[in-house]
């Protein structure tokens, strides 16, 4: 597809909520593995992607929203907090080793999440497990330009 852009980032620490690594005892499986059946019941199936994110800073460089692949508005995915939008954007991960992973940029909305903000740098990427991945590697993020600039 030439509509893909690529920009290199820096794997960064995250909250540990997603993962569950937070030791949050709200999220102790964390909060994808939680939110994954109702992103099922609205017809994503994430089921292939590991439960959590890398985070994936790409300073100096933002990113725009242009079109979502996938959107879901209001979703409540747990009884004492208010529903979330969430939107997800196709993408593509270049490891050092040469592989390429296929995945999903995670974009809980910033106005509906009541908490753990990420900077604007920061894309939460999720994909299937990599091993040996740690904080301050490198990677080469690809984008669909028509969902998601990078600027």
């Amino acid at each position: 597809m030439s509509n893909w852009i690529q920009v290199k980032g820096i794997v960064k620490k995250g909250h540990g909520v997603a993962s569950g690594k937070s030791g949050n005892p709200r999220f102790p499986q964390g909060t994808i593995e939680i939110q994954k059946p109702f992103f099922s019941e609205r017809g994503l199936q994430l089921d292939n992607y590991f439960s959590g994110t890398i985070n994936l800073s790409i300073y100096p460089h933002q990113y725009e929203i242009i079109n979502a692949k996938h959107t879901f508005k209001n979703m409540k995915w747990l009884l004492d907090t208010p529903a979330e939008d969430f939107s997800f954007f196709d993408c593509r991960i270049r490891l050092n080793k040469g592989e390429v992973l296929n995945g999903l940029i995670y974009y809980p909305h910033p106005d509906t999440k009541p908490e753990h903000f990420q900077s604007a740098d920061i894309l939460e990427i999720m994909t299937t497990y990599v091993n040996d991945l740690k904080y301050g590697d490198e990677l080469i993020i690809e984008v669909d330009s028509q969902q998601i600039n990078i600027y």
